[in-house]
């Protein structure tokens, strides 16, 4: 027994019997168990009891045993001056304090399932994939989990964006660009491509958007790719970005992108070159991101973006590709796309005007199948059957907030499994 078990317990009330009795055999009735005080302080606020008669509003303070109130000297501490009840899993000492000022102490040992110790251990324990394997099954999946771990990325993914919002002057455009920029990245170039994006003036990048070449030629020239350019294309986005640096008074700034285990049809060369084809071909972009009520009017906006004819048989500057053939998104990536940037913008944006986004926002991840990766491998060995991306984002969301952490005394399914008898 630890005590944050112990306040789990108590919190979430997982008793074998609620016939409740203080150490000098007085019935406790429970009126409210408190609200649970993670900071620094008693365990529980605003409690209520009755015993022999009277009722008693104040604060609860939890215990393994009941020798830990001397040695962790809360009688020193102001704090602790309205303790109403002192509950404990073993009372192995007889605390003159409590006695002095007609504090009851509740033992709880008689009313907790011994089972609970064991589920409990191999929660703690190490694990292959997630710390409850052992004792997972799919059917202690709660009701609309799923749509809470989702709805709860959402709210974070938010606060970054309006954080973004704000260094930016509320300019959803700007941000917009930032955010697919990162997409655009993947995991190896995410940072690296957003902060290319953030470099660049959105006004300047909107002004030359008609100009597919000169889009190209911005994000190539602060990768630093045109310094030394060796054939007639590389030429043409030199003289272009030379040209941009001296109009817009634009910065020295070179920010590389790395190639490093990367797969050619992942390379930053054309994920730049797909990105400046994606604005160059929807000059209201934001407003169809923002405007589309279905799945597909999304997916449409990404679905016929492809590098530029160079990179048809390049896939790094100089170098002829045997392969010649349509850099094009795949569907994929472009999931990925609306999945992480595109629904959690329209979210925010929607968020403090429209009640009902949260439904509509569930709807489209609802509407789009899910990805693949290693934690849905994972959780699909473990009987877990995912069918769309609500599911996915949701059990990926879990994954990393909770099982990664061993947070399971905060688990919506740890605590199914530590409550079931």
């Amino acid at each position: 027994m630890t005590e944050k078990l112990l306040q789990y317990l108590w919190n979430f009330r997982v008793f074998t019997n609620f016939d409740f009795k203080d150490t000098e055999g007085n019935p406790v009735e429970i009126i409210d168990f408190g609200r649970w005080n993670t900071d620094s302080g008693p365990d529980f606020l605003m409690s209520k009891i009755k015993i022999n008669g009277v009722t008693l509003a104040g604060n609860i303070e939890l215990h393994v045993r009941s020798s830990d109130w001397i040695f962790h000297q809360h009688a020193k501490d102001p704090n602790y001056d309205n303790i109403i009840l002192h509950v404990v899993y073993q009372n192995d000492a007889d605390i003159e304090e409590f006695r002095f000022k007609n504090i009851p102490t509740l033992e709880l040992i008689s009313h907790i399932d011994r089972s609970v110790f064991a589920k409990y251990e191999k929660l703690e324990k190490e694990s292959q994939f997630i710390a409850c394997e052992d004792l997972f099954d799919p059917k202690r999946i709660p009701v609309h989990f799923y749509e809470e771990s989702l709805l709860k990325k959402l709210e974070e993914k938010s606060v970054e964006i309006e954080e973004d919002l704000k260094r930016f002057k509320n300019n959803y455009e700007a941000v917009l660009f930032h955010s697919i920029a990162y997409s655009f990245g993947l995991k190896v170039n995410a940072q690296i491509f957003k902060q290319i994006a953030e470099s660049i003036d959105f006004t300047v990048f909107n002004k030359i958007r008609q100009n597919k070449t000169q889009l190209e030629a911005l994000l190539f020239g602060i990768s630093g790719w045109l310094e030394k350019p060796e054939d007639a294309q590389m030429q043409i986005w030199k003289r272009e970005f030379d040209f941009l640096k001296t109009k817009f008074g634009l910065s020295d700034l070179i920010i590389r992108p790395k190639f490093l285990r990367l797969r050619p049809p992942n390379f930053p060369t054309l994920r730049l070159s797909q990105l400046a084809d994606l604005y160059n071909r929807h000059q209201n972009l934001f407003s169809k991101i923002i405007d589309a009520r279905k799945t597909d009017e999304l997916i449409a906006v990404f679905q016929d973006i492809r590098a530029s004819d160079y990179w048809d048989n390049h896939f790094n500057f100089r170098k002829i590709s045997p392969v010649n053939q349509p850099k094009v998104l795949t569907k994929d990536l472009i999931d990925l796309i609306i999945l992480n940037t595109v629904l959690p913008l329209r979210y925010t944006y929607h968020k403090y005007q429209n009640e009902e986004i949260a439904d509509e926002i569930l709807a489209f991840y609802k509407d789009i199948v899910s990805e693949k990766n290693s934690i849905l491998d994972g959780w699909k060995n473990l009987g877990l059957k995912i069918k769309n991306a609500l599911q996915s984002q949701g059990l990926i969301y879990h994954y990393k907030n909770y099982c990664t952490a061993k947070n399971c005394l905060n688990c919506a399914i740890g605590f199914k499994i530590l409550k079931e008898q």
